[in-house]
Protein backbone atom coordinates (compact mmCIF):
# COMPACT_ATOMS: atom_id res chain seq x y z
CA UNK A 1 0.00 0.00 0.00
CA UNK A 2 1.06 3.58 -0.60
CA UNK A 3 2.49 5.39 2.38
CA UNK A 4 0.02 7.94 3.76
CA UNK A 5 0.77 11.57 4.43
CA UNK A 6 0.10 12.78 7.95
CA UNK A 7 -2.34 15.54 7.04
CA UNK A 8 -6.00 14.54 6.66
CA UNK A 9 -7.55 15.52 3.34
CA UNK A 10 -11.08 15.05 4.66
CA UNK A 11 -12.34 15.36 8.24
CA UNK A 12 -15.84 14.45 9.39
CA UNK A 13 -16.91 15.62 12.83
CA UNK A 14 -20.08 14.28 14.50
CA UNK A 15 -21.86 13.93 11.16
CA UNK A 16 -25.55 13.07 11.26
CA UNK A 17 -28.11 12.44 8.53
CA UNK A 18 -31.67 11.80 9.67
CA UNK A 19 -34.67 11.29 7.39
CA UNK A 20 -38.26 11.99 8.36
CA UNK A 21 -40.61 9.24 7.18
CA UNK A 22 -44.41 9.19 7.28
CA UNK A 23 -45.99 7.02 9.96
CA UNK A 24 -49.69 7.53 9.49
CA UNK A 25 -51.75 10.70 9.48
CA UNK A 26 -49.72 13.73 10.67
CA UNK A 27 -47.12 11.41 12.21
CA UNK A 28 -43.47 11.02 11.30
CA UNK A 29 -40.56 8.96 12.55
CA UNK A 30 -36.84 9.60 12.37
CA UNK A 31 -34.65 7.30 10.35
CA UNK A 32 -31.10 7.73 11.67
CA UNK A 33 -29.12 6.69 8.62
CA UNK A 34 -25.86 8.29 9.83
CA UNK A 35 -25.61 8.94 13.54
CA UNK A 36 -22.72 10.94 15.02
CA UNK A 37 -19.92 9.68 12.76
CA UNK A 38 -16.41 11.14 13.06
CA UNK A 39 -13.42 10.05 10.97
CA UNK A 40 -10.45 11.28 8.96
CA UNK A 41 -9.29 10.28 5.50
CA UNK A 42 -5.63 10.93 4.87
CA UNK A 43 -4.34 12.36 1.62
CA UNK A 44 -3.42 9.61 -0.84
CA UNK A 45 -5.07 6.75 1.06
CA UNK A 46 -8.01 4.46 0.39
CA UNK A 47 -10.39 4.11 3.32
CA UNK A 48 -12.66 1.08 2.93
CA UNK A 49 -16.12 1.35 4.50
CA UNK A 50 -17.90 -1.95 5.13
CA UNK A 51 -21.10 -3.19 6.71
CA UNK A 52 -24.35 -4.98 5.93
CA UNK A 53 -26.93 -3.53 3.56
CA UNK A 54 -28.89 -0.71 5.18
CA UNK A 55 -26.19 0.24 7.70
CA UNK A 56 -25.76 3.77 6.26
CA UNK A 57 -22.60 3.36 4.15
CA UNK A 58 -23.95 4.91 0.95
CA UNK A 59 -25.80 7.63 2.87
CA UNK A 60 -22.54 8.59 4.57
CA UNK A 61 -20.78 8.88 1.20
CA UNK A 62 -23.56 10.95 -0.32
CA UNK A 63 -23.78 13.20 2.75
CA UNK A 64 -20.04 13.88 2.61
CA UNK A 65 -20.50 15.15 -0.96
CA UNK A 66 -23.66 17.06 0.10
CA UNK A 67 -25.86 15.07 -2.27
CA UNK A 68 -27.83 14.79 0.97
CA UNK A 69 -27.83 17.82 3.22
CA UNK A 70 -26.32 16.90 6.63
CA UNK A 71 -28.69 17.05 9.60
CA UNK A 72 -25.79 18.04 11.88
CA UNK A 73 -22.02 17.89 12.08
CA UNK A 74 -19.11 19.38 10.19
CA UNK A 75 -17.21 18.38 7.06
CA UNK A 76 -13.75 19.83 6.49
CA UNK A 77 -11.80 19.43 3.26
CA UNK A 78 -8.10 20.25 3.34
CA UNK A 79 -8.65 21.93 6.70
CA UNK A 80 -11.48 24.19 5.48
CA UNK A 81 -15.12 23.84 6.49
CA UNK A 82 -17.64 23.34 3.69
CA UNK A 83 -20.56 25.66 4.29
CA UNK A 84 -21.65 28.33 1.83
CA UNK A 85 -22.34 27.94 -1.89
CA UNK A 86 -18.91 29.20 -2.98
CA UNK A 87 -17.15 26.66 -0.76
CA UNK A 88 -19.47 23.92 -2.04
CA UNK A 89 -18.78 24.79 -5.68
CA UNK A 90 -15.03 24.60 -5.07
CA UNK A 91 -15.40 21.33 -3.15
CA UNK A 92 -17.33 19.72 -6.01
CA UNK A 93 -14.44 20.41 -8.37
CA UNK A 94 -12.19 18.40 -6.07
CA UNK A 95 -14.55 15.63 -4.92
CA UNK A 96 -16.66 13.37 -7.13
CA UNK A 97 -18.46 10.04 -7.01
CA UNK A 98 -18.60 6.71 -8.84
CA UNK A 99 -22.08 5.28 -8.39
CA UNK A 100 -23.08 1.70 -7.65
CA UNK A 101 -25.22 0.82 -10.65
CA UNK A 102 -23.60 1.43 -14.05
CA UNK A 103 -26.94 0.62 -15.70
CA UNK A 104 -29.02 3.37 -14.07
CA UNK A 105 -26.38 6.03 -13.37
CA UNK A 106 -25.73 6.78 -17.06
CA UNK A 107 -28.23 8.79 -19.14
CA UNK A 108 -29.48 6.49 -21.94
CA UNK A 109 -30.22 9.47 -24.19
CA UNK A 110 -26.64 10.78 -24.11
CA UNK A 111 -23.63 9.50 -26.01
CA UNK A 112 -20.58 8.34 -24.07
CA UNK A 113 -18.75 11.52 -25.06
CA UNK A 114 -21.58 13.70 -23.73
CA UNK A 115 -21.80 11.71 -20.47
CA UNK A 116 -18.09 12.11 -19.77
CA UNK A 117 -18.09 15.77 -20.85
CA UNK A 118 -21.09 16.73 -18.71
CA UNK A 119 -19.07 17.72 -15.59
CA UNK A 120 -16.76 19.80 -17.81
CA UNK A 121 -19.80 21.60 -19.24
CA UNK A 122 -21.44 22.16 -15.83
CA UNK A 123 -18.24 23.48 -14.28
CA UNK A 124 -17.41 25.61 -17.33
CA UNK A 125 -13.96 24.11 -17.89
CA UNK A 126 -13.85 24.50 -21.67
CA UNK A 127 -15.34 27.01 -24.09
CA UNK A 128 -13.50 25.41 -27.01
CA UNK A 129 -15.37 22.28 -28.18
CA UNK A 130 -12.23 20.84 -29.77
CA UNK A 131 -10.38 21.03 -26.44
CA UNK A 132 -13.34 19.42 -24.67
CA UNK A 133 -13.41 16.53 -27.17
CA UNK A 134 -9.67 16.09 -26.74
CA UNK A 135 -10.12 15.85 -22.96
CA UNK A 136 -12.92 13.27 -23.37
CA UNK A 137 -10.71 11.11 -25.61
CA UNK A 138 -7.90 11.37 -23.05
CA UNK A 139 -10.25 10.24 -20.27
CA UNK A 140 -11.54 7.30 -22.30
CA UNK A 141 -8.00 6.11 -22.97
CA UNK A 142 -7.14 6.54 -19.29
CA UNK A 143 -9.86 4.08 -18.20
CA UNK A 144 -9.28 1.60 -21.03
CA UNK A 145 -12.12 2.53 -23.41
CA UNK A 146 -11.86 2.68 -27.19
CA UNK A 147 -12.07 6.34 -28.28
CA UNK A 148 -13.77 5.27 -31.52
CA UNK A 149 -16.83 4.37 -29.41
CA UNK A 150 -17.34 7.93 -28.11
CA UNK A 151 -20.49 8.43 -30.21
CA UNK A 152 -22.15 5.24 -28.97
CA UNK A 153 -24.80 5.08 -26.25
CA UNK A 154 -24.44 3.46 -22.82
CA UNK A 155 -26.75 0.52 -23.60
CA UNK A 156 -24.30 -0.63 -26.27
CA UNK A 157 -21.64 -1.40 -23.64
CA UNK A 158 -21.16 -4.22 -21.15
CA UNK A 159 -21.48 -3.65 -17.39
CA UNK A 160 -17.73 -3.35 -16.89
CA UNK A 161 -17.42 -0.87 -19.75
CA UNK A 162 -20.31 1.17 -18.40
CA UNK A 163 -18.61 1.41 -15.02
CA UNK A 164 -15.44 2.60 -16.79
CA UNK A 165 -17.57 5.34 -18.39
CA UNK A 166 -18.73 6.30 -14.88
CA UNK A 167 -15.11 6.38 -13.68
CA UNK A 168 -14.09 8.56 -16.65
CA UNK A 169 -16.94 10.97 -15.82
CA UNK A 170 -15.79 11.13 -12.19
CA UNK A 171 -12.22 11.93 -13.32
CA UNK A 172 -13.26 14.65 -15.79
CA UNK A 173 -12.65 17.63 -13.48
CA UNK A 174 -9.31 16.33 -12.12
CA UNK A 175 -10.62 15.51 -8.63
CA UNK A 176 -8.47 14.76 -5.60
CA UNK A 177 -11.08 12.73 -3.69
CA UNK A 178 -13.56 10.14 -5.02
CA UNK A 179 -16.36 8.36 -3.19
CA UNK A 180 -16.69 4.88 -4.73
CA UNK A 181 -20.15 3.64 -3.77
CA UNK A 182 -20.18 -0.16 -4.20
CA UNK A 183 -18.64 0.32 -7.68
CA UNK A 184 -18.27 -3.38 -8.52
CA UNK A 185 -21.25 -4.98 -6.75
CA UNK A 186 -23.39 -4.95 -9.92
CA UNK A 187 -20.65 -6.54 -12.04
CA UNK A 188 -19.79 -10.15 -12.81
CA UNK A 189 -17.02 -11.56 -10.64
CA UNK A 190 -14.76 -11.94 -13.68
CA UNK A 191 -15.06 -8.20 -14.38
CA UNK A 192 -14.74 -7.01 -10.77
CA UNK A 193 -10.99 -7.64 -10.60
CA UNK A 194 -10.40 -5.62 -13.78
CA UNK A 195 -12.30 -2.60 -12.43
CA UNK A 196 -10.63 -2.84 -9.00
CA UNK A 197 -7.20 -2.93 -10.66
CA UNK A 198 -8.23 0.12 -12.72
CA UNK A 199 -9.01 2.01 -9.51
CA UNK A 200 -5.60 1.04 -8.12
CA UNK A 201 -3.75 2.16 -11.26
CA UNK A 202 -5.56 5.51 -11.34
CA UNK A 203 -4.86 6.11 -7.66
CA UNK A 204 -1.11 5.68 -8.16
CA UNK A 205 -1.03 7.60 -11.44
CA UNK A 206 -3.15 10.58 -10.37
CA UNK A 207 -2.51 10.63 -6.60
CA UNK A 208 -6.18 10.10 -5.76
CA UNK A 209 -7.81 9.58 -2.36
CA UNK A 210 -10.74 7.15 -2.12
CA UNK A 211 -13.60 6.40 0.22
CA UNK A 212 -14.34 2.88 -1.05
CA UNK A 213 -17.76 1.62 0.07
CA UNK A 214 -18.49 -2.10 -0.17
CA UNK A 215 -20.06 -5.04 1.64
CA UNK A 216 -17.33 -7.37 0.29
CA UNK A 217 -14.52 -7.61 2.84
CA UNK A 218 -12.14 -9.40 0.48
CA UNK A 219 -12.33 -6.57 -2.06
CA UNK A 220 -12.03 -3.92 0.65
CA UNK A 221 -8.97 -5.60 2.17
CA UNK A 222 -7.31 -5.80 -1.25
CA UNK A 223 -7.73 -2.13 -2.18
CA UNK A 224 -7.77 -0.34 1.21
CA UNK A 225 -5.09 1.15 3.43
CA UNK A 226 -7.53 1.33 6.34
CA UNK A 227 -10.94 -0.20 6.99
CA UNK A 228 -13.91 1.33 8.84
CA UNK A 229 -16.82 -0.88 9.92
CA UNK A 230 -20.33 0.55 10.16
CA UNK A 231 -23.46 -0.79 11.86
CA UNK A 232 -26.86 0.96 12.04
CA UNK A 233 -25.44 4.39 11.31
CA UNK A 234 -22.52 4.10 13.76
CA UNK A 235 -18.83 3.43 13.26
CA UNK A 236 -17.90 0.46 15.43
CA UNK A 237 -14.28 -0.18 14.37
CA UNK A 238 -11.57 1.47 12.29
CA UNK A 239 -7.90 0.72 11.73
CA UNK A 240 -5.20 -0.53 9.37
CA UNK A 241 -6.69 -2.92 6.79
CA UNK A 242 -4.56 -5.94 7.71
CA UNK A 243 -4.99 -5.33 11.45
CA UNK A 244 -8.78 -5.05 11.27
CA UNK A 245 -9.01 -8.16 9.09
CA UNK A 246 -6.48 -10.31 10.99
CA UNK A 247 -7.13 -9.03 14.52
CA UNK A 248 -10.72 -7.72 14.69
CA UNK A 249 -11.79 -6.42 18.08
CA UNK A 250 -15.52 -5.79 17.68
CA UNK A 251 -17.82 -8.86 17.69
CA UNK A 252 -19.64 -7.49 14.63
CA UNK A 253 -16.39 -7.20 12.66
CA UNK A 254 -15.43 -10.71 13.70
CA UNK A 255 -18.78 -12.07 12.54
CA UNK A 256 -18.43 -10.33 9.15
CA UNK A 257 -14.97 -11.83 8.64
CA UNK A 258 -16.19 -15.22 9.82
CA UNK A 259 -18.84 -15.14 7.08
CA UNK A 260 -16.33 -14.50 4.27
CA UNK A 261 -16.13 -17.66 2.12
CA UNK A 262 -12.61 -19.05 1.60
CA UNK A 263 -12.14 -20.78 -1.80
CA UNK A 264 -10.20 -23.69 -0.30
CA UNK A 265 -11.83 -27.10 0.35
CA UNK A 266 -9.26 -27.87 3.05
CA UNK A 267 -9.86 -24.61 4.92
CA UNK A 268 -11.64 -24.95 8.24
CA UNK A 269 -13.67 -22.00 9.45
CA UNK A 270 -12.43 -20.67 12.78
CA UNK A 271 -14.77 -20.37 15.71
CA UNK A 272 -16.28 -16.93 16.07
CA UNK A 273 -19.20 -15.11 17.69
CA UNK A 274 -22.60 -16.32 16.57
CA UNK A 275 -25.02 -13.49 15.92
CA UNK A 276 -28.57 -13.85 17.14
CA UNK A 277 -31.71 -12.26 15.77
CA UNK A 278 -32.24 -9.98 12.81
CA UNK A 279 -30.95 -6.48 12.15
CA UNK A 280 -33.19 -4.05 14.07
CA UNK A 281 -35.33 -1.58 12.15
CA UNK A 282 -33.54 1.67 11.36
CA UNK A 283 -36.57 3.51 12.74
CA UNK A 284 -36.40 1.63 16.03
CA UNK A 285 -32.70 1.60 16.99
CA UNK A 286 -31.91 -0.16 20.30
CA UNK A 287 -30.97 1.92 23.34
CA UNK A 288 -27.34 1.89 24.43
CA UNK A 289 -25.06 -0.03 22.10
CA UNK A 290 -26.75 -0.39 18.70
CA UNK A 291 -25.29 -3.91 18.34
CA UNK A 292 -26.37 -5.27 21.74
CA UNK A 293 -29.51 -7.09 20.48
CA UNK A 294 -27.34 -9.40 18.35
CA UNK A 295 -24.21 -9.53 20.48
CA UNK A 296 -23.51 -12.71 22.51
CA UNK A 297 -21.49 -10.67 25.05
CA UNK A 298 -23.97 -7.84 25.80
CA UNK A 299 -24.72 -6.96 29.42
CA UNK A 300 -26.59 -4.29 31.38
CA UNK A 301 -24.04 -1.58 30.61
CA UNK A 302 -24.43 -2.22 26.88
CA UNK A 303 -28.19 -1.71 27.28
CA UNK A 304 -27.77 1.72 28.85
CA UNK A 305 -24.71 3.25 27.19
CA UNK A 306 -23.35 3.51 23.65
CA UNK A 307 -19.59 2.86 23.70
CA UNK A 308 -17.40 5.48 22.01
CA UNK A 309 -14.51 4.69 19.71
CA UNK A 310 -11.37 4.21 21.80
CA UNK A 311 -7.80 3.74 20.62
CA UNK A 312 -6.43 0.28 21.29
CA UNK A 313 -3.00 1.09 19.84
CA UNK A 314 -1.55 2.01 16.44
CA UNK A 315 -4.69 3.89 15.46
CA UNK A 316 -6.89 0.79 15.81
CA UNK A 317 -10.11 2.10 17.38
CA UNK A 318 -13.18 0.17 18.48
CA UNK A 319 -16.55 1.01 20.04
CA UNK A 320 -17.00 -1.89 22.45
CA UNK A 321 -16.79 -2.13 26.24
CA UNK A 322 -15.33 -5.63 26.06
CA UNK A 323 -12.87 -5.17 23.22
CA UNK A 324 -9.84 -6.14 25.31
CA UNK A 325 -11.55 -8.85 27.36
Amino acid sequence: MAENKKSPLLEIKNLKKYFEINDGLFKTRQLRAVDDVSLEIMQGETLGLVGESGCGKSTLGRTILHLYKPTAGEILYDGKSIGNKKEMDEFRKKATMVFQDPYSSLNPRMTVADIIAEPLTVQGYYTDEAQKKKRVRQLMEMVGLNTEHATRYAHEFSGGQRQRIGIARALAVNPEFIVCDEPVSALDVSIQAQVINQFDILKKKLGLTYLFISHDLLIVRHISDRIAVMYLGKLVEIGDADTVYDEPLHPYTRSLIQAVPIPDPDHKQQDGPVLGGDIPSVTDIPTGCVFRTRCPFADERCEKEMPQLKDCGSGHRVACFKANK
